[in-house]
């Protein structure tokens, strides 16, 4: 059973100098009640996937493919339908609280919200709720009076969490949930996350560009590069594309002094979207191109029965 399907997912751009494929034929699915972790550079096409998920994409980008989520397609519901599935169905912690609260409202009301715009609790059992709420992300129920310039970050995005859980959907997407916290914050808010879906039986999809985090709180893991998947595999196994390996790489081992005095980096920028290479995107940064990188387009290939990856080597267990 599937609960969200990512069928030839592409976003495109549009802008003055032309047309910029941020997302670029993307297919994953997501299982009532796992986790699902999608991990790569700035400008990978992340959050851009995060965001079409429930039609956040500004109106300049153009997209295709299919978004099903419970069987129905994301992309042709109306807007009524859509504004249904919002907050009750599937719900969002965006990249950065203090620019997803509204800084004039209190805590409570916030949260509060899409309680009441979707009818299901009157106001006297929001404000119950939202106490419920409150308590388990691990904040006393007098916060909910405050403001969100009144609580610290790591606060605020416990209340960006209890809105999300507000409605009790059964997908919560979470985009860069711990950006700019401190490693002690930080840990607390990736063991509140799994505790809570867990407990709840929600399903997750994390986007990251911290490959630790994820491997941490995930089941499964989604490798991006260039708008494209390029692995996907079990958060606990062993990665196979350079590009997943190098990623890996690039975090220093804790308490190694070695690795954090020598750290093995991977060298060179993201490609340009409207100048992507031909053939594999990822081959002029690859330690192990072939001749046939540069030339070949690679679709993800099956590893083994846990893992898929898109590059030539697979097929000769090379990498």
């Amino acid at each position: 059973m599937t609960l969200l399907e990512l069928d030839d997912l592409s976003v495109t751009y549009r802008i003055a100098a032309g047309e910029v494929p941020a997302v670029r034929g993307v297919s994953l699915a997501l299982a009532p009640g796992e986790a699902l972790g999608v991990v790569g550079e700035s400008g990978s096409g992340k959050s851009t996937l995060a965001l079409a998920l429930l039609r956040l994409l500004p109106r300049d980008a153009r997209v295709s493919g299919r978004i099903l989520l419970g069987g129905e397609d994301v992309l042709t519901m109306n807007w009524g339908r859509l504004r249904a599935v919002r907050w009750a169905e599937a719900s969002i912690v965006f990249q950065g609280a203090q620019h997803g609260l509204n800084p004039v409202q209190r805590i409570g009301d916030q949260i509060a919200e899409p309680l009441l715009v979707h009818k299901l609790a009157t106001p006297d059992k929001a404000r119950r709720r939202v106490v419920e709420l409150l308590e388990q992300v691990g904040l006393p129920a007098w916060r909910a009076r405050s403001y969100p310039h009144e609580v610290s970050g790591g606060q605020r995005q416990r209340v960006m969490i209890a809105m999300a859980l507000a409605c009790e959907p059964q997908l919560i997407i979470a985009d860069e949930p711990t950006t700019a916290l401190d490693l002690m914050v930080q840990a607390q808010m990736l063991t509140l996350i799994k505790d809570l879906i867990a407990s709840q039986g929600i399903s997750l999809l994390m986007i990251s560009h911290d490959l630790s985090v994820l491997a941490d709180t995930c089941d499964r893991l989604a490798v991006m590069y260039a708008g494209r998947v390029v692995e996907t595999g079990p958060s606990d196994d062993t990665f196979r594309h350079p590009y997943s390996q190098a990623l890996a790489a690039a975090f220093p081992t804790v308490g190694d002094p070695a690795s954090r005095l020598a750290p093995q980096g991977l060298p060179g920028d993201p490609p340009d979207p409207m100048q992507l290479p031909t053939g594999c995107s990822f081959h002029p940064r690859c330690p192990v191109a072939l001749d046939t990188c540069s030339t070949n387009p690679i679709d993800l290939r099956r590893v083994d029965d846990r893992r898929t990856a898109a590059c030539v080597l697979v097929e000769e267990d090379a990498c």
